[in-house]
């Protein structure tokens, strides 16, 4: 076999292999791959005895010597009431699997009897869930049932433990929305009067129609919430003209006003109220004699502030957050430019901070690659592994995490078979119990003799550890009692025998009446160490007439055997 063995590895090196998904553990007692390398030439993988590999939609491999995997447990009885069966298996994993010893013997049966004949099964149904949906299609109800037998009985429950269906339901209630709103309507004036406290105003307006609310569902939909229209003062505006009215007359040297009219005698004032923003000045002169006349510059004077704008942003983006912004005009009135006027002091600009937005998202980003690391293995196949890391910049504030893997890897081959360890065959068969000083026949008499077995330290390749624990060999003292006559007595009935063949039909089991061989004429210890002597071959031991006609074997069909899986 260790021959095959390195015949079927040489012919995976000389010829191209097929290209196989690599793993660089496997499990024999479960079959089952572990920590996927990824798709390398079968050769490549199989470098490594301990290495398990998978092709396409077949199941997964050993790349070690042939090994039989553990025994399954024992199924249930396949009946639950009455005669059945009860199976475990077991499979020959490795490079030429069909080689394990016996590779037949992959399925045992036994017979059993179904104790649940009389078990409850299913408990009664539940009621009906609550429909997934509230509304509209597509809802589904379940209800469920319990198995309520022991588990040795839960093949008596058959059929689904969860039935779902279909729910009625009824239409969904349309929720009302705002329409956009409407522009702005014309200020209600063209101007602001600082004689009174009205300032002129403009509206916008919405309606809940985008959807209007459904009135004929149940529950109906519920309506906008919020106003359906928007006054804002109209503060842009200039203030209205004040026109002047005169105060009374007083006396007076020289011309009273550097500019425009003043008398050099009786004088009245333009200022009960004086004229503002761009008013008319008061009618008539203010002087009885003496009219001097010159004009007067007027000096501007800012409107009021407009209303904020909106904020540039709708959240802050590294410490800086948006800002808003207000302006006004030199216009109310404007400087006269003859002669000329003084202008007005002060910003037409105002910017603040809208300090109360939340930080905005900040989406994760990948740092770059790292290099491959070096190949892990000595021997065979390994991994090689790149990271990078999600922190350029890390992922705040509700932003998305980085998409994608933070871990990559490549496969990388030594080319470099690794070591194979010796596994032990099992023993052989004992050989014929001969005596030990020549070729005396010993046979049927009180003669010791010795018997030994043999094994072999198979597979080892590649400077791999030889067999360890144990000789090639076994020697043991025996009398050869092969076909003797002795006397017996009649012991109990031995075990039944499994089910043979272990699958489909005419399958028996039996079991026999033992006779037990009287051997008290032998001396129990041999040879100058005293060992324990053992009784080689089958006697023909006689143990009389069993009572009462009882018979000595005995033979019963297997019933409901499974038949053979076809592959």
């Amino acid at each position: 076999m260790d021959v095959l063995y390195q015949l079927i590895l040489l012919l995976l090196f000389v010829e191209s292999s097929e290209c196989v998904q690599c793993f660089a553990h496997f499990d024999p007692s479960s079959g089952q791959c572990g920590e996927e390398l990824g798709e390398v030439d079968e050769d490549d993988c199989c470098q490594n005895p301990h290495y398990g590999y998978k092709e396409t939609h077949k199941e997964c491999q050993s790349c070690g010597p042939p090994v039989w995997s553990l025994w399954s447990s024992w199924s249930q009885c396949n009946v639950v009431c009455g005669d059945g069966v009860t199976q475990r298996s077991r499979k020959c994993f490795g490079i030429g699997g069909s080689e394990c010893d016996n590779p037949a013997e992959n399925l045992q049966t036994q017979a059993c009897t179904g104790t649940c004949c009389d078990v409850k099964s299913w408990s009664l149904w539940s009621g009906w869930s609550s429909c997934s949906v509230t509304c509209g299609e597509g809802g589904v109800r379940s209800r469920d049932r319990v198995c309520s037998s022991p588990p040795e009985c839960s093949l008596s429950c058959t059929g689904p433990s969860e039935e779902r269906e279909a729910c009625p339901t009824h239409t969904c209630p349309v929720h009302g929305g705002w329409s956009s709103w409407s522009t702005w309507s014309q200020c209600s004036g063209s101007c602001v009067d600082d004689q009174s406290d009205y300032v002129p105003s403009k509206v916008r307006h919405r309606s809940c129609s985008n959807p209007a609310p459904s009135d004929d569902t149940v529950p109906p939909g519920s309506g906008c919430h919020g106003d359906s229209s928007q006054v804002k003062e109209c503060s842009e505006l200039p203030n209205c003209p004040v026109h002047g009215s005169w105060g009374a007359w007083s006396l007076s040297g020289q011309c009273s006003a550097s500019c425009g009219e003043g008398l050099q005698t009786l004088i009245r004032k333009c200022d009960q109220p004086a004229p503002k923003y761009g008013g008319k000045f008061c009618d008539g002169t203010n002087a009885q004699t003496n009219v001097c006349h010159s004009r007067c510059p007027v000096d501007g004077f800012w409107s009021g502030w407009s209303s904020w704008g909106d904020c540039s942003g709708s959240c802050v983006v590294e410490g800086r957050p948006p800002v808003r912004t207000r302006s006004r005009s030199c216009s109310n009135p404007a400087p006269s430019s003859s002669p000329p006027g003084r202008g007005c002091h002060g910003d037409d600009r105002h910017i603040e901070d809208c300090s109360d937005m939340p930080p905005c998202p900040v989406d994760g980003g990948w740092t770059s690659w790292s290099p491959f690391t070096s190949c892990p293995v000595t021997c065979g196949v390994g991994l090689e592994v790149s990271v990078r890391s999600c922190d350029s910049p890390a992922s705040q504030h509700g932003g998305q995490p980085c998409p994608g893997e933070g871990r990559r890897t490549r496969t990388c081959s030594t080319h470099v078979y690794c070591p194979v360890d010796g596994a032990w065959s099992p023993w052989s068969p004992w050989n014929q119990c001969l005596y030990p000083f020549g070729g005396r026949d010993i046979r049927c008499k009180q003669i010791g003799g010795s018997q030994k077995r043999e094994r072999e330290c198979r597979h080892q390749d590649h400077n791999g550890s030889i067999c360890i624990g144990g000789s090639l060999t076994e020697t043991r003292v025996c009398y050869d009692v092969s076909s003797c006559y002795v006397k017996g007595s009649w012991d109990t009935w031995d075990q039944w025998s499994l089910c043979t063949p272990a699958c489909g039909g005419n399958s028996k089991r039996f079991r026999r009446r033992i006779c037990d061989p009287d051997f008290s004429d032998y001396r129990p210890l041999l040879s100058r160490l005293k060992e324990k002597a053992t009784f080689f071959g089958i006697p023909r031991a006689d143990c009389g007439s069993l009572p009462d006609g009882e018979a000595k074997f005995e033979i019963q069909p297997c019933v409901n055997v499974p038949p053979c899986p076809t592959h």
